[in-house]
């Protein structure tokens, strides 16, 4: 799989990092452990050897099980998770949202980026994953009440300390990325983007493009919907967050399929399936480094390299995006 430096920092990424977010058991439903073990491995040895990771999937419980994934391979893993969303630091923070738990406990979870939570949370992080150094460590969501210069002044005492690599963020806006880098060397921003969300395509793009800001993209298949395997009929765990998003609805699931059809010669072209049609057209794009794909299954895990390995033509980009253009928004 081809790898690309992130930003301007010493890390080389593969172009399909390895999403851990549902095998920490929240908002995707319940997940067997064993499972998420296997797909974290196969998706080693299909060439993606980044995983991205958080505290707050399921407390702590992803990090746990990447640390059981990678133990004896760490050499041959970069390692990226998050901080700043704490359920455990009372009294601090803002903007907080419930998290429910599968076993029906709640959590306030606000954002807490103030530089002793930072440094605390990142010696957490590190005890879950089994290791001394994380690669690349990234800001989950901005943080209002706390200046960014606090929040950067952490990372770089973290990265002058050798406990972290590089520093990343994650959904900050173009004015934030400004402010980060007047305080610190950042790798990289890690916001929304996909055919159905093309947002970022106005503002963050370019600017990480001009500033040398590598950019790693969540979501490129939109929770599953782009592989062309949600049909109108599928139903969804209560514990399922998607269930109620409009994207999700059978009504727009059937109009996707439609438009997903119409792609068929060129996924027949390239012997490939709708997803890794998806995951190659995103990573096409200019700015983006690489897509971040989850994987619950190892089977999963080595569908998801392909979309990394094919090389569309610029005929067959702007045919994709004409379509997804074409297909506009979801439908009340």
């Amino acid at each position: 799989m081809e790898h690309r430096q992130l930003g301007q920092s010493e890390l080389r990424v593969p172009t399909v990092i390895l999403g851990a977010w549902a095998i920490g058991g929240w908002y995707w439903g319940p997940q067997d452990d064993a499972e998420s073990v296997r797909a974290i491995q196969a998706g080693l040895d299909a060439g993606i050897n980044c995983i991205d990771t958080a505290p707050v999937y399921g407390m702590g419980h992803s990090e746990e099980i990447v640390g059981k994934a990678i133990r004896g391979r760490r050499d041959k893993v970069l390692l990226a998770t998050k901080c700043g969303l704490r359920w455990d630091t009372p009294g601090e923070g803002v903007d907080p949202f419930t998290y429910k738990a599968l076993d029906g406990s709640e959590y306030q979870v606000p954002r807490n980026l103030r530089k002793h939570a930072v440094i605390a949370e990142m010696e957490q992080s590190l005890r879950r994953l089994g290791t001394d150094v994380i690669d690349l460590y990234q800001c989950h969501w901005p943080d209002r009440s706390t200046p960014i210069a606090e929040t950067m002044e952490a990372l770089v005492t973290l990265k002058e300390q050798g406990k972290i690599r590089a520093i990343g963020v994650s959904n900050f806006s173009v004015e934030m990325l400004a402010e980060c880098l007047r305080h610190a060397p950042l790798a990289s921003d890690q916001p929304k983007y996909s055919l159905l969300d093309r947002k970022i395509e106005a503002d963050v793009l370019p600017f990480c493009r001009e500033h040398g800001v590598g950019v790693i993209v969540y979501s490129p298949l939109e929770q599953g919907l782009l592989t062309g395997k949600v049909t109108p009929g599928r139903t969804f765990h209560d514990a399922d967050y998607r269930a109620k998003k409009p994207w999700f609805q059978p009504q727009n699931r059937e109009r996707l399929l439609d438009a997903l059809e119409t792609l068929r010669p060129i996924a027949d072209a390239h012997k490939a399936a709708f997803g890794h049609l998806a995951i190659a057209w995103t990573v096409a794009q200019p700015g983006v480094t690489a897509a971040i794909v989850g994987a619950r299954t190892a089977e999963q895990a080595r569908e998801n390299a392909k979309g990394g390995d094919i090389k569309l033509s610029a005929a067959e980009i702007q045919q994709i995006r004409k379509t997804f253009e074409e297909l506009g928004t979801p439908v009340a």
